[in-house]
């Protein structure tokens, strides 16, 4: 499980993009050259890296003519490997290019597929493609700390540190256990008197105190709702599963079960860390372009493991569910220089009324900025603010006894100064964007009990499991306008 070559890619507005950082390890490389052959196909060089990404990401110039095969909106990316096309279209290609984007940046990765290249094999099945994925997430963790966004100094300074960096956590392009260190300069270049503690082959922990095993499930809502019989709405859940162990000496060995209800549907697109000791065939290959039926597997879900010392990815997944956990309904009416307003927000009987926040955020794009507000709102409370056009609705931590929400009434532009701009936002076209989350629950009704984590240790730890619900890209387009919408054949 080796990478043959890695990348950051930064595409600020108003500067030319390009490549901050590259490395490509000749001894990975002459493998792959050996396993493919004839089909062997070359990295090409740092210059034309950039416009390769941004084409596959579809962040290319909007001034750029049309082209089918790469602005096609039917084109969505379900998973983080894409194929880079070197000689063009219909020419020779990578696979699989492993991309992490954060703000401006973009982490990419080229795994080495120890199989032929064709005919491909299945994602899920390769390790190497796991193991990239948490080589970039913990360089992006190290470039871009807990704020997300470092101050471009301080990315220089990270950025120069890289080098040193991988001969610590990727030796010879093989990555380890053994994550980077998020938002800090590694000990080879910047040495403290009492040394880093590391991780020696055996993985020796050095955690002191209380031993603790901590599960948390998290699952991520996206919605696509158009209020149209014409438009499909859309919906999908990712799940992800993260967990640490402290445990003091040799950490122990660790068997953690996912489960769903009786009638739950099944998980699908599972992706697990390297850790990972063996795995049910069954479980890998359920995949969400196949028709779900009876034989479809579903669970328990056991993953056996060797844990790192620190936080990880245990493993990933998606669930198809039958409904969105808040169904809407948004109109707008224009008249003159005011628009009329009404939002219906129901919360389905399926999900638990409890919240730790929920907000409703409707921006008002290509107007001038906003006049008197007359709107009223059934439930919770309503927060102005004009010099962005923008109403905050905050529902608090419950919705009604009824599961309903409402708001109405009418915002005035009298203003003469012109406010925020969206090209695809003209006319009546506008959404509301929710935010939520809901602790102790997920959507799919997948769980870990504490009962189930098994810890093969004289230690005894506590075992912590908690999950959760957050939303992600939840819209509600308004139904008397227009709205962006892929094919109607493409899953959101």
């Amino acid at each position: 499980m080796s990478i043959r070559a890695l990348w950051v890619v930064s595409h600020e507005k108003g500067e030319s993009v390009k490549v901050r950082f590259s490395r490509r390890f000749p001894t990975v490389e002459f493998r792959a050259k050996s396993l493919a052959g004839v089909q062997y196909v070359s990295v090409p060089e740092d210059r034309v890296i950039p416009q390769l990404l941004l084409t596959e990401l579809g962040l290319v110039d909007a001034d750029k003519p049309y082209v089918d095969a790469r602005d096609d909106c039917a084109r969505q990316h379900r998973s983080p490997a894409v194929e880079l096309r070197v000689d063009g279209s219909g020419g020779r290609t990578l696979w699989p290019v492993l991309i992490v984007t954060q703000g401006a940046l973009i982490l990419a990765c080229l795994p080495l597929v120890e199989a032929p290249p064709e005919p491909r094999p299945p994602l899920p099945s390769l390790a190497s493609v796991s193991q990239g994925l948490a080589l970039l997430s913990g360089l992006q963790d190290f470039l871009c700390g807990p704020g997300g966004k470092p101050e471009p100094d301080v990315l220089a300074s990270r950025l120069a540190a890289l080098p040193s960096l991988l001969l610590q956590v990727c030796p010879l392009g093989r990555p380890l256990d053994t994550p980077p260190p998020a938002g800090s300069v590694p000990v080879a270049v910047s040495p403290s008197p009492g040394g880093a503690q590391k991780q020696p082959a055996w993985k020796a922990g050095v955690h002191r105190g209380r031993a603790v095993v901590s599960v948390a499930l998290s699952e991520k809502v996206r919605s696509m709702q158009y209020g149209k019989s014409s438009r499909q709405d859309l919906w999908d859940v990712y799940g992800m599963v993260m967990c640490k162990c402290e445990v003091e000496g040799v950490l122990p060995n660790v068997t953690v079960t996912l489960t769903l209800p009786p009638n739950g549907s099944p998980l699908l697109d599972i992706l697990v860390h390297p850790c990972v000791t063996s795995l049910d065939a069954s479980i890998l290959t359920a995949c969400s372009v196949d028709e779900n039926d009876g034989s479809a597997f579903s669970g328990p879900y056991k993953f056996p493991f060797s844990p790192p010392l620190e936080l990880f990815r245990l493993c990933s997944y998606t669930s198809q569910v039958p409904v969105p956990p808040i169904l809407g309904s948004y109109q707008l009416k224009a008249e003159e220089n005011h628009l009329k307003i009404n939002v219906v927000l129901k919360l389905h009987e399926s999900v638990k009324n409890s919240f730790e926040y929920c907000e409703a955020h409707l921006p008002f794009f290509n107007k001038n900025l906003m006049g008197s507000v007359e709107v009223k709102v059934s439930s919770g409370q309503l927060e102005v603010s004009k010099e962005k056009n923008l109403l905050v609705w905050v529902l608090g931590q419950k919705f009604p006894k009824a599961r309903e929400a409402t708001l109405e009434g009418t915002i005035h532009f009298s203003g003469t100064v012109a406010g925020p701009t969206d090209p695809l936002c003209t006319g009546l076209s506008a959404y509301i964007k929710l935010y939520f989350r809901v602790p102790d629950l997920t959507l799919s009704g997948c769980c870990v009990d504490q009962h189930s984590v098994q810890v093969y240790s004289s230690a005894k730890p506590r075992i912590v499991t908690t999950r959760e619900l957050v939303s992600s890209e939840y819209y509600i387009w308004n139904s008397t306008g227009d709205a962006p919408v892929s094919s109607g054949l493409t899953a959101l």
